[in-house]
């Protein structure tokens, strides 16, 4: 039921993680997201950066949001979102809105629902949907598990924090 990345997308989804690990440090939820071209070129990279309470600062919108400000339609149809966990129903409007092509992720909304759920942590106050039943023209590849273990550590040192 996994995604197998390939070397240049696995390049991606480690970063990805460097992200999350980084928003950690900040004292964020640990979430990481990288923007490609359709060329494989880096466009922009993010992190979670809620913790002064704007809970819309997720990386995944904040890719939306540039990509919107800076790439032609055709441009953003062809590049790739590549994050640390599956895009929250905030984050897979907005992807779908500006038209953004496909996202790889490492843990899926599920996982992390499972995971936060064996932590003794409360819902989040957004039902957790799949991409494809938010936005169901999507691409979607994942999860990835060669990297979930290092996602679930980050999830659970942030709920231990």
């Amino acid at each position: 039921m996994g995604y197998e990345p390939t070397d240049a997308e696995l390049v991606h989804l480690n970063r990805c993680v460097e992200l999350a690990a980084e928003a950690l440090g900040a004292g964020d939820e640990p979430f990481g997201s990288v923007l490609v071209s359709g060329s494989g070129e880096v466009l922009f990279e993010d992190r979670n950066r809620t913790a002064d309470g704007d809970q819309t600062r997720h990386p995944e919108f904040e890719i939306a949001r540039w990509s919107a400000r800076n790439l032609a339609a055709g441009e953003r149809a062809a590049a790739t979102v590549f994050t640390s966990g599956e895009h929250c129903p905030m984050c897979s409007a907005a992807h779908a809105w500006v038209g953004l092509g496909r996202i790889v992720y490492v843990h899926s909304s599920a996982q992390l629902t499972a995971w936060r759920g064996e932590l003794g942590l409360p819902p989040g106050p957004v039902a957790p949907l799949p991409v494809r039943q938010v936005a169901p023209g999507l691409a979607v590849d994942g999860p990835v598990a060669a990297l979930e273990s290092a996602m679930r550590d980050l999830h659970t040192r942030f709920a231990r924090s």
